[in-house]
């Protein structure tokens, strides 16, 4: 097991001198909040009326702000910072784009966050008028933004931030792969993440700076590969992956911090659920000698404040009518987890792509293809209203029809399993075919198998030469999420069909009380 705490002589106090020269410092930190500025539910999307007085519900800027004030009287120094994805995952963003993401975090004093992919769904510009926005520094050190007009020469790759006498230098951090996560534009180059934070590293240090954090939006994965690779970093706050770290519970996937080397790497889940608490120790020549903590939940015990309740019931006001509407009956919960959705067959994933296909099919239609990344909440049993509805599909994404022949169809679900070590969101939930994949042969080498597709009451195997009519949602058929093979004037593309939050919103509808299954369409050799 990785080391989860590092001691040394000066951090147990042993000698007073070496002691009086230790520099303690809090690390407050949010990541993947996702514009739920609402309390959230278990299932990760809207509280339901009632439900949050009865002590069921989490998260929501209100207890945020009674949390961190909190755990800044706690400490003699603290700075508080986020790793990334603000933006995108309720009707606040839809409605206000990034201004109240702005507007909350600069009420809650943030130091610095870094550039997540979904900060770039609406293009640089929302970002630029976000960063325009907020009185602290939005940081990106993989990226070249020299030639992107909104971005130059104010999105900057790392700075350096005063606290308690010391100088600590925080560089950002984006995934690579934001070109096919986002909406970045042609005019950014994304780049390797080790490489660029060396090299903000060594500047900083040339520059006499010898604290440094990373603000990473890569994933607890590349954090861990960066922390190995680079020499300097002390402390990598994460983000994407969603991870829980954690030293008291079950479910975390690693300890909090994971040690890798002397980094120390944590992350907090998402949406708000928890605040990210690491208390370091730093000796006089800026090295971790201690680093403990543990991410603190956001549950009913943290009282809300009450002045932040009224400013978002202000902010939902015009989204109401909208978010309260009920369009269905659920006749139980339905799992869209993202841990469950990105590595096989899900209840969510098979709800929203039999809505696709069945909203098409009387157009020839016979396969549906979705990310599972556009799946972002599950959903509660009983009434299902828009709001959560949204909450599961939050993007704006439309229909997209096209024709393809079955090789290359073939090899969309095999860019779909080629990243399921990390959990990544180009898995495919589908309709209108089954296949099987081996996760013990290499990614683009023949995972997939036995892919068959529906004919009539059965199914056949794909037929290479075939060509089939499919739809997915104008993201992915613009090469979002590696499926670059949907792309291209030449496959007979219809894109810009119906809503897909209304398209689910009426199958269910349709079907109501909809009955959640699985059916065994994706299975794992």
């Amino acid at each position: 097991m990785m080391m989860r705490i590092l001691t040394s002589v000066a951090a147990l106090g042993l000698t007073a001198g070496m002691a009086a020269a230790d520099y303690n410092l809090t690390i407050l930190h949010t990541n993947d909040f996702h514009s739920r500025f609402e309390p959230v539910s278990k299932y990760d999307s809207g509280c339901r009326e009632g439900d949050n007085a009865e002590g069921k519900c989490f998260g929501g800027s209100a207890r945020l702000v009674t949390a961190i004030a909190d755990a800044r009287a706690r400490s003699n120094n603290s700075i508080l910072v986020d790793g990334g994805d603000q933006f995108q995952g309720s009707l606040f963003y839809t409605y206000y784009k990034g201004k109240v993401a702005a507007e909350m975090m600069n009420k809650l004093e943030y130091d610095g966050m870094t550039v997540g992919n979904h900060e770039f769904d609406d293009g640089p510009e929302v970002l630029r008028g976000f960063m325009d926005s907020v009185g602290f520094p939005v940081l990106m050190s993989n990226a070249d933004v020299s030639a992107e007009p909104a971005l130059a020469d104010v999105l900057k790759k790392s700075t350096v931030i005063e606290r308690g006498g010391e100088k600590i230098g925080l560089i950002g951090l984006t995934p690579e792969d934001t070109p096919d996560l986002a909406s970045p534009g042609k005019n950014i180059t994304f780049g390797d993440p080790v490489a660029a934070v060396q090299a903000e590293v060594d500047r900083l240090t040339a520059e006499g700076v010898n604290k440094i954090i990373v603000l990473s939006h890569s994933g607890y994965v590349v954090d861990q590969k960066v922390a190995a690779e680079t020499t300097g970093v002390d402390v990598i706050v994460g983000g994407h992956s969603n991870s829980y770290l954690s030293n008291v519970s079950d479910r975390a996937v690693g300890p909090y911090p994971t040690m890798v080397n002397d980094t120390a790497i944590v992350q907090a889940y998402a949406y708000g659920k928890f605040l990210g608490e690491l208390n370091v120790t730093f000796d006089d020549a800026g090295n971790v000698v201690e680093a403990k903590g543990e991410p603190l939940s956001m549950d009913a015990t943290v009282a809300e404040d009450e002045a932040t309740v009224a400013r978002i019931a202000e902010l939902g006001t015009p989204l109401e009518e909208i978010r309260t509407k009920v369009v269905a009956e659920s006749a139980e919960s339905i799992n869209g987890d993202r841990a469950v959705c990105r590595i096989q067959e899900c209840q969510m994933g098979n709800l929203v792509a039999d809505a696709m296909l069945a909203r098409v099919k009387d157009q020839g239609v016979t396969i549906a293809i979705a990310n599972s990344g556009g799946i972002r909440a599950s959903m509660e049993s009983g009434e299902v209203t828009m709001g959560e509805v949204l909450s599961v599909l939050p993007f704006q994404n439309t229909l997209s029809t096209f024709e393809l022949d079955g090789a290359t169809l073939v090899a969309a679900l095999e860019n779909g399993v080629s990243q399921v070590e990390e959990v990544k969101g180009r898995f495919p939930q589908v309709a209108g075919l089954k296949f099987s994949w081996d996760a013990s042969v290499a990614a683009g080498e023949g995972r997939v198998q036995d892919v068959m597709v529906a004919d009539g009451d059965g199914y056949v195997a794909v037929d290479p030469a075939k060509t089939y009519m499919v739809v997915t949602n104008n993201y992915v058929r613009g090469g979002g999420d590696g499926y670059k093979m949907f792309a291209g004037d030449d496959k007979n593309a219809y894109d810009f069909g119906p809503d897909l939050a209304d398209v689910l919103a009426e199958y269910m509808a349709t079907n109501s009380p909809y009955k959640p299954y699985t059916d065994g369409r994706i299975s794992q050799k």
